[in-house]
């Protein structure tokens, strides 16, 4: 699984994360809007199963920013820093 893969997960894995901490998650959008400090450590390959972990750092009303986490067999294979905004629908 390409890297860039591997982090679009974790984004989408912190969006999940930021609308369950918002009451009208019905009428918000999350917009992923950066990454930092991003490091891949080992390849993710097929047959592998792929454990993400994301950890909120900063929840606002309008920024989040969250540490997520890509595990295999415990082992990091990424981690990076996401930064999102939430937005009205």
């Amino acid at each position: 699984m390409p890297g860039v893969l591997v982090i679009e997960a974790l984004a989408q894995c912190g969006a999940i994360l930021a609308l369950r901490e918002i009451e009208d998650r019905d009428s918000k959008l999350v917009f992923f809007t950066g990454i930092k400090e991003a490091r891949f450590r080992r390849p993710v390959v097929p047959g592998d199963t792929l454990v993400l972990e994301v950890t909120a750092l900063r929840t606002g009303s309008r920024i989040q920013r969250m540490r997520g986490e890509a595990k295999v067999e415990g082992q990091l294979c990424a981690d990076a820093e996401l930064t999102s905004i939430v937005a009205n629908r």
